[in-house]
């Protein structure tokens, strides 16, 4: 792994997110920061496949897929011991209650949130 500017740099990412348009954006965001996109998925099956077998270093996750609710998703991540940052339309009041203590970006947000909530999701354990 090569050292990059950002703590995070070097990571590779699980993109989780039902609007193509975003995720297309958020790989370009991640590819820009010097990540990869290691796998993305658009629906809860799919995403639920990936956590389970996917190698990834970190996950980018979307609270709301298609009307349903991440939560299967993130309990696959912690059980393996993978750090996560949420992106939500709907602030904090969309984050399972249960991890809300981990980093949330507010949709629409920035590059420079993006790096600093994988900054700060990698810097400690999942969960």
């Amino acid at each position: 792994m090569t050292s990059a500017p950002s703590t995070a740099g070097g990571k590779r990412v699980l993109v989780v997110e039902d609007e193509l348009m975003i995720r297309m954006l958020l790989e370009g965001m991640l590819t820009d920061l010097g990540h990869t996109v290691a796998a993305e998925a658009g629906g809860i099956e799919e995403a639920l496949s990936l956590a389970k077998q996917g190698e990834f270093d970190v996950a980018v996750l979307d609270v709301n897929l298609n009307d349903k609710p991440i939560t299967p998703v993130v309990e696959v991540l912690v059980q393996r011991g993978v750090p996560f940052v949420f992106a939500s339309g709907y602030g904090l009041r969309g984050v399972p209650e249960a991890y809300r203590q981990n980093p949330t970006l507010q949709k629409p947000f920035q590059v420079e949130a993006l790096a600093q909530a994988i900054d700060e999701a990698t810097a400690k354990p999942a969960g």
